[in-house]
Order: structure tokens, then sequence, then C-alpha cells
């Protein structure tokens, strides 16, 4: 497919007709493939200016809707995004703007690669495929502008990137981040205990219910706010105990993993770092303060925007296009501190 890198191959049973290709990136072993979504610039055939590289949160199981900021708080498939992703770069007007978004590896449905070691599920699996679809991305599109954003983990992952390759790195866009302590945040005290192995394997087995169940009925249960595309995006995820097992276990990592933060890391690079934080926030909670503190006494002087108090974690679901509106603000920011 002629507006595809080179280095990504084509998913054409994945196809959709919008303005985005589905692609795979064959990570060298042992990562194994990785789904990957490529909206090609607006203006084909000038020189790509800015590729933005997006790192999903963690797909977190919808069960319910009356625990919404809980088990709504993590709609991390790449099709979920789709909405945000495609509003941001709808609004480039000033240059020739391309995005990548890659998947945690092993969690969108159908894109396995079975004779890999489970080890491979791991959060800093997670981190390496990210930094080699960086470095790829780098190489192939030099000179032009390689930045990030992240949403949830997503976040954290985007930092270990920038920690790894610090001169390469635009700019990183850390979107409702957790990035330190998620086990002691209101969602992971209350959730914890469900990535653990015999929870997640009791709830992979379920998948087999999730595949019975009507559309309508899963619209009722995740509440009727939900549009439709994101709705089948949800029942593609349930139906799928493999995608299951691999988001809950990279979940009971996170727990452990995520823990202190890198304040050294965010202070070195502040000038390269924008913040979007919900009003209220399951998964980030105390923590909030807890990284602004860490910039004192220069904290006035972030680049942090608080969201509408109508806008949640799980952004994606229904509000990618205010989302979007911002991350193309920063961009602009950003392009006009490089210029100066």
């Amino acid at each position: 497919m002629a507006s595809l890198p080179s280095f990504l191959d084509p998913l054409p049973e994945r196809s959709i007709n919008g303005p985005y290709i589905n692609a795979v990136f064959n990570h060298p072993p042992p990562l194994g493939p990785a789904h990957c979504l490529w909206w090609p610039p607006l203006k084909p055939g000038m020189r790509i200016e800015t590729v933005v590289l997006f790192i999903p949160g963690m797909s977190s199981l919808i069960l319910t809707r009356r625990i919404p900021d809980a088990l709504l708080g993590n709609p991390g498939l790449l099709d979920f995004y789709t909405p945000f992703l495609t509003a941001l770069q709808d609004k480039d007007l000033t240059e020739n703007l391309a995005i990548l978004a890659q998947a945690h590896i092993d969690h969108t449905p159908g894109i396995y690669h079975d004779t890999l070691p489970h080890s491979r599920h791991s959060l800093y699996a997670q981190v390496q495929s990210a930094i080699e679809l960086f470095d790829t991305t780098v190489a192939e599109f030099s000179p032009a502008r390689v930045m990030l954003i992240g949403h949830s983990v997503g976040s954290w992952v985007a930092l270990q990137v920038l920690k790894q390759r610090p001169d390469l790195v635009a700019g990183v866009f850390l979107l409702f981040p957790t990035i330190c302590h998620i086990a002691d945040t209101p969602n992971g005290k209350k959730l914890s205990s469900l990535f653990k192995p015999v929870p997640r394997h009791i709830i992979a087995r379920l998948s087999a219910v999730g595949k019975r169940i009507p559309l309508c009925i899963l619209h009722r249960l995740v509440g009727r706010e939900w549009p439709i595309v994101q709705l089948k995006v949800l029942r593609e995820l349930i139906r799928s105990p493999e995608s299951i097992r691999a988001t809950l276990r990279m979940g009971d990592e996170e727990m452990f993993e995520i823990r202190e933060l890198d304040v050294a890391l965010l202070k070195e690079h502040r000038q390269r770092l924008w913040f979007y934080f919900a009003e209220r926030d399951g998964w980030v909670g105390e923590q909030k303060a807890l990284i602004l503190n860490s910039f004192e006494p220069d904290v006035g002087s972030l680049r942090i925007t608080y969201g509408d108090p109508s806008i949640p974690h799980a952004f994606c679901i229904n509000h990618g296009e205010e989302v979007a509106q911002q991350c193309h603000q920063w961009l602009l920011e950003m392009n006009l501190s490089i210029v100066n």
C-alpha cells in the first residue's frame, strides 16, 4: 500500500472506510506483531513536518455503569481512539502532519504471536516495543519532528521513550497521566485484585458469555451515552479471552512497577512536557498533587490544562474532539517555541 510507511504491513482484514489505515508493525523476536493505525498526511507528496506517535492506555474490562470511573476508566484498544486522532489531524492547517498509533502487543483481538512466551505481555516489553517503533519512525521520516502523545499508562510509556531517547523526542503530551503509584489511586485500590492470576483467568473464561451478549444489552450495561461505533470496539474486546488475559496481566504489572515518580526526568525535560488533567480522576487521584508539587517552586511555568469537569479519564469514548482541540493548540505552541 503506497500510503503506508515502509516499516508497516497492511492489515486488509481490518479494513475500515476512514482516513486511517490498519496495519501491523512486525517487531523482531521476541516481541512479535503489534497493531498500528496510520493517518497519512493531508498533503500527499509534500515532506512530512511532524509525526505524532500515540501510545494508548491499558484496556480495562467494562462490565457495569455503576462504577463509571473504574471499569469504564481505561479503554485502551486503538480503535477507541480513532475519533480523537482523526479530529487531531483534521485541525492540521499549518504543516504536513502524520499520525501513527501503536497498540500494546497482544491487546488487539486477533493479532497475536502464539509461538512466543507470555513475557511479551510484560510492561517493559511494551516499553521496548514503543522504543523500537519510535526509532524506526525517526529513521524513516528524518528530519521530521517525532513527538509523543500518551494516554493514562501510555503517558508512563511515553516518558520511558523520552528517557531512552532524550535527544530525539520533540515533545510529550501526557493525557490523564498515570505515571506514579497507580496501586494507591482510588481505582487501583478497587481493582488491583482483579488483575491477579486467578481472577483474570476467570474473567477471560467469561468471554464465552460475552460472545452471546447482544449489542442492545451491552448498550444498557455500559450506558446509552456510548456511541455504537465505540460499543462495537468494546464487544470485540470482551469476546477475546487472549486480549483479556494480556490486558489484565499488564495491569497487574503496572500496580507493582509504576511506583515512585521520576522527578529528575520530569524536571530535566519540563520544557518538552504538556499535561492534561481531569477534575476528578480515579486513575490519578492524589498523585496529581504529587506530580505538580515535584516542580515547586516553578510549578506556575508548567504547561498544564485542567479539562472540563464533564471530560473523564476515558475521554476517547465521547470527548475526543475537545481533547484533540487542546492537543492541536499544544502543537502550535511547540512549533512556535521551536521557531523562536
